[in-house]
């Protein structure tokens, strides 16, 4: 337990002063928007942004939190997409995206494994904005707890397909003799995909259960 959580520790300083002034931009807007009409546009627009910097802030401290690390990129973690998969839940798709993308970018900073930009563009922003399509879960869904498992499965599908493709363009190299880079890719990325979509189910569901899918949704959205 303390190896799971040690590297929370060892967290470059660089990164507590990002997730830190956007926590701060994030309290500061919740402030200002609070005073307002709530249905403005405007209003809206700012929440968004208020709950997409704390939702990415939470994502990034429990990407942290690895139960185990790939040699050459991905781990598993508790759940830590989850956040910005119940962002794009209430906020839609296109929020949900953005998001993502923003996340991505943050990835970067924590141990990147980049051989070209376009290796970069696909393991990076474009796997992680593939998280906001969980917004394009339906709302006809009545049961929550379906509409969140459909919500993580999209989520983790595409980020999942993302790290194929640039697995077995970029990396298959590291493909043992004999084996297709296709197939290498393919049973690499699985190894922890599949991991991780199993903890974020489970979580998903526990905590979907809880007040905090419609707190949220109340409080952010008209």
């Amino acid at each position: 337990m303390q190896q799971i959580f040690g590297e929370l520790l060892e967290v470059n300083h660089l990164v507590w002063v990002i997730i830190a002034i956007i926590i701060v931009l994030s309290i500061i807007g919740f402030i200002l928007s609070s005073g307002k009409d709530q249905d403005s546009p405007s209003v809206l627009t700012t929440k968004k942004l208020v709950y997409g910097g704390m939702c990415i802030s939470i994502a990034f401290i429990l990407s942290y939190i690895r139960l185990y690390k790939m040699p050459q990129g991905g781990s598993i973690t508790l759940a830590s997409m989850f956040p910005v998969i119940l962002y794009s839940m209430v906020f839609g798709p296109i929020a949900g995206i953005i998001t993502g993308v923003a996340y991505g970018f943050l990835q970067l900073i924590q141990d990147a494994w980049v051989l070209n930009w376009a290796q970069l563009f696909l393991d990076y922003p474009l796997a992680f904005g593939f998280l906001g399509l969980s917004g394009l879960a339906p709302n006809f869904l009545k049961n929550l707890k379906v509409r969140t498992c459909l919500a993580v499965s999209i989520a983790l599908f595409g980020r999942g397909l993302m790290h194929f493709l640039s697995g077995a363009i970029f990396f298959a190299d590291y493909a043992p003799e004999g084996q297709s880079p296709i197939m290498y890719s393919l049973v690499y990325n699985a190894s922890y995909i599949i991991p991780e979509l199993i903890i974020t189910l489970i979580l998903s569901v526990l905590l979907i259960s809880t007040p905090i899918y419609m707190t949220l949704k109340k409080h952010a959205v008209k």
